[in-house]
């Protein structure tokens, strides 16, 4: 085309002059070039600082271009908080950045790399709208299907409870988050707040109990499968409890395995069941194997209330005012220690930092009991790999460098999220922990005087009750079977008899006179 022609064209607002490419721009293009080769060789500690100056840059696509594989860096480099913090950046900005789509799928793969709880479903969550739902679904199959299960976490938190059951029910079989996704599916369905209950119970409970049916029956490859098992099977022992079920209920706790993470919690539960069930050597079974030494760090103060109220429904009044006064011995002390910790004003930063590390101003039960949380654990675990990727930068070959620099304040911003997220869940454990410890104090103080006022009533009534215990006689209990040997507990807890106590009790209580 000719200087003239070219002219005319402008003019006429045809088209822009064609020129040559600013001197900034092929430079950009060569560093953008150098800086790909580099990462292409595996020569990440070169291509990191390039793609960091092109990022801030002035060429939208370079920069958009440069942003990603920045983060693809951190990746390769095993910097995953880094990498997630590019990759969220990209995401932020929205479907009309050009590796947007590329940056969910990174995003996706950092949160299953640190199995990060917190902030990537929020991240997600934030971003998940109906602009960009048409685009996701061109998601590859299982980062969609990871994708829904974190969304619906967080929607679940959030108690948003139809639009998890959504995001949850859309989890594909084949995922390997299938399990994960459908025990979370029935908490939701047998939450008491679920839109559509009392009316609906029934249905919302029989697809609860169908879904974690599925978790007990999935096989792997799956994410936690074991441990997903263990919460099913909680789950599970829970609906059937609500709903009067107990011999359902104590067959699915008595599945979860012995010493599995969730035993004790399944223990516990278990005495309820088997206390309802009327089984009450059963249920002081189970307690019997939760008070072991084995167990001596759980914080447990409900399960002496339940223990002294199977005493006192069989009118073992002896027995009742002995184990409140265990319960007072070991829980009284707690709750005043726990005092100083459980006002509005406590920082949440310190909070935080009164279960970060081994600290012996909280009761060691409540101090596990909170480091126990799952939710505590992930943001344990994340700021651990936090310093130990600021660690690396500020001692590796790109200290000194603005890289470094930038790389270093992102990480601290993610560090002081995690310490308001950690502080928030430490500080509502502890005033938890000591409601907890209020509440069944007041019931142990309920106990004790009905206890009182019953030995009272008894003794005007002229009943020796010493002389209507001794006439009764104590059996072995049943046996599950042939392979099964009866031991005597003899106030030693041998490691393989845990867990398969049996009480047989006599009963103080006077026969009443038919009418």
């Amino acid at each position: 085309m000719s200087r003239l022609l070219r002219l005319l064209v402008v003019l006429a607002g045809l088209g822009p002059v064609l020129t040559a490419a600013p001197a900034f721009a092929q430079q950009d293009v060569g560093a953008y070039n150098r800086a790909l080769s580099a990462f292409n060789a595996g020569q990440f500690d070169t291509a990191a600082p390039l793609f960091a100056q092109l990022a801030e840059g002035e060429d939208p696509d370079l920069k958009g271009k440069a942003e990603y594989y920045l983060a693809q860096t951190f990746a390769k480099k095993e910097l995953p908080v880094a990498a997630f913090i590019s990759y969220a950046a990209i995401v932020n900005a929205g479907p009309k950045h050009p590796s947007y789509l590329k940056a969910i799928e990174g995003l996706v793969d950092m949160q299953q790399r640190l199995d990060e709880q917190n902030l990537i479903p929020s991240i997600l969550n934030q971003a998940y709208s109906d602009e960009v739902r048409d685009q996701w679904v061109t998601l590859p199959k299982e980062v969609l299907a990871r994708i829904n299960y974190l969304v619906g976490t967080a929607a679940q938190r959030r108690m948003r409870y139809e639009e998890a059951r959504a995001l949850l029910e859309a989890v594909p079989a084949d995922s390997r988050v299938y399990a994960k996704a459908r025990y979370l599916l029935g908490t939701v369905l047998a939450d008491p707040r679920f839109p559509g209950r009392p009316g609906e119970g029934e249905t919302l409970d029989k697809e609860a109990i169908s879904a974690f049916q599925t978790v007990l029956a999935t096989k792997e490859p799956q994410v936690e499968l074991p441990e997903t098992r263990e919460l099913a099977l909680l789950a599970l022992g829970r609906v059937h409890y609500r709903r009067g079920e107990y011999a359902d209920a104590v067959k699915a706790y008595e599945g979860v395995p012995r010493y599995a993470r969730f035993w004790d919690q399944a223990l516990f539960e278990n005495g309820f069941a088997r206390f309802q069930n009327e089984d009450f050597g059963g249920a002081l079974g189970s307690l019997q194997a939760l008070h072991a030494p084995q167990f001596e760090g759980a914080f447990q103060p409900e399960s002496w209330i339940l223990k002294s109220t199977v005493y006192y429904y069989s009118c073992l009044y002896d027995e009742v005012k002995t184990t409140l006064a265990a319960f007072d011995e070991r829980y009284g002390p707690m709750a005043k220690q726990l005092e100083p910790f459980t006002g509005e004003d406590l920082p949440l930063v310190q909070a935080f930092n009164l279960v970060a590390a081994e600290n012996r101003r909280l009761p060691r039960p409540v101090y596990l009991w909170i480091r126990n949380n799952e939710r505590v654990r992930e943001v344990l675990r994340t700021l651990s790999r936090v310093d130990a990727e600021k660690r690396a930068i500020t001692e590796g070959p790109w200290r000194g460098t603005p890289l470094a620099a930038q790389t270093v304040a992102s990480l601290e911003d993610v560090r002081g999220t995690l310490l308001q997220v950690g502080g928030t869940l430490a500080k509502n454990r502890l005033k938890e922990a000591a409601d907890n410890l209020r509440t069944f104090s007041d019931q142990a103080e309920i106990i004790r005087v009905q206890t009182a006022l019953d030995e009272k009533d008894l003794f005007s009534a002229g009943v020796d009750q010493k002389t209507l215990l001794t006439r009764q006689t104590l059996y072995r209990p049943k046996m599950p079977g042939e392979a099964w040997n009866y031991w005597r507990f003899q106030g030693e807890f041998w490691i393989d008899e845990i867990g398969y106590y049996q009480y047989t009790l006599k009963r103080g209580c006077p026969a009443r006179a038919e009418k």
